[in-house]
């Protein structure tokens, strides 16, 4: 596959290395797991916006630049060469949003989007509940329909970003006859409505990346609910084809890994040779970035002929995932013991964010639909094998 980039792409790519050069941080932002850090993010993303770069594919008056997928692509790739902040968005601008292009209506659309794009809503999601793990067609989460309101009752976990965000999005069973994944309606929702009580859950780290959302009769208008009442599982399934497939893992962060993991190797080459395991998985590292990123490009031109992602998503999930925990594990490897060091340990030079990066990895095959879900959906959807 040979790339080759039009007059107008080279120099949008220069104009975003410009950008990105004058204007990110020269210290690193708290995380935004933090308070203090979740306002440093959210500030980014409407220094960002206030460049038109906060979703570019996005049109014009929604608070884009009506660029195309491959144009998104070299964006990706600028932004993570800088360095540039991690997109505290991330769950309303990749995921949200296609979702409401695809499905929302036009007032929708003008009513979310432009928020969504310079931070002033913040969007967590409103997926997984206990009991019902990966297997979103068990929600019990319920929405009984008032007049113009839907009532909602129930809770929601491991609910992304929802500590500090300001919306949510998710599924809720609004007809309580149904049962699997019929009688579920998408809806929107402020974090802040009467009713809503919100829970951190510490991460392996120990900061609130994660919570539960308790619903006590919450009234949600029904103008939030996207689509049809009881066509959420269709739109739903849009969205996760939107995080699994191509959006919220561009492969410029995974293509940025593998090139400090061999600046790592390198550096630390003396000892790591000892172990020709540790070369080999390496340059694998190295290679399967480059495959993905290559990938990911056939895809993008595909969809821009008009074609579609379906349940082949599911293999590009499985793979960036698992390319992601074999990237951190190799980095490991190659620094032994002091892999254990947090960055501000005083024998933690070289260490980086290592560790860090690899205990969020060990989430990659769970978030997203677990892989082993993904693997069923790819043997019955894209082989057409029978259930086990």
């Amino acid at each position: 596959m040979r790339l080759e980039y039009t007059e107008r792409q080279k120099a949008f790519r220069k104009e975003i290395r410009d950008w990105l050069a004058a204007h990110v941080p020269k210290e690193p932002l708290r995380s935004f797991d933090t308070e203090e850090g979740f306002a440093q993010h959210r500030a980014w993303e409407r220094k960002l916006s206030g460049a038109s770069l906060s979703a570019v594919t996005w049109p014009r008056d929604l608070g884009g630049r009506g660029l195309d997928l491959i144009e998104w692509l070299t964006f990706e790739e600028e932004y993570w060469r800088a360095n540039a902040p991690l997109r505290v968005n991330q769950n309303g601008i990749f995921l949200l949003a296609p979702t409401l292009m695809e499905h929302g209506t036009e007032e929708q659309k003008k009513r979310f989007l432009p928020r969504m794009a310079d931070g002033s809503d913040i969007w967590a999601q409103a997926w997984s509940e206990s009991g019902a793990g990966s297997d979103m067609a068990a929600i019990r989460c319920k929405a009984v329909r008032d007049g113009d309101h839907y009532v909602l009752s129930g809770s929601k976990i491991w609910s992304t970003r929802a500590v500090w965000a300001d919306w949510c999005f998710g599924l809720f069973r609004s007809d309580p006859a149904s049962s699997r994944h019929h009688g579920l309606s998408f809806l929107l929702l402020p974090l802040k409505l009467p009713g809503i009580t919100i829970r951190p859950i510490k991460q392996l780290n120990g900061l609130p990346g994660f919570a539960e959302i308790f619903f006590d009769d919450v009234r949600v208008p029904a103008d939030n609910r996207i689509g049809e009442e009881g066509q959420g599982w269709n739109i739903a399934m849009a969205t996760a084809g939107f995080e699994r497939g191509l959006m919220l893992r561009s492969p410029a962060r995974f293509q940025q890994t593998a090139k400090r993991l061999v600046d790592l190797y390198q550096q630390n080459r003396a000892t790591a040779d000892a172990d020709p395991a540790i070369r080999d998985a390496v340059l694998k590292a190295w290679m399967d970035a480059e495959a993905y990123a290559l990938a990911t490009y056939a895809t993008a031109s595909r969809l821009a002929r008009g074609g579609q992602i379906g349940a082949e998503a599911s293999t590009n999930k499985i793979f960036w995932s698992e390319l992601d925990v074999s990237m951190h594990e190799a980095a490991m490897s190659i620094l032994g013991a002091r892999a254990e060091l947090m960055p501000h340990a005083p024998d933690a030079q070289g260490v980086e964010g290592w560790l860090d990066g690899f205990l969020f990895s060990l989430a990659g095959p769970i978030y997203a639909g677990t892989n082993e879900i993904q693997r069923n959906i790819i043997a019955e959807r894209m082989l057409g094998l029978p259930r086990a």
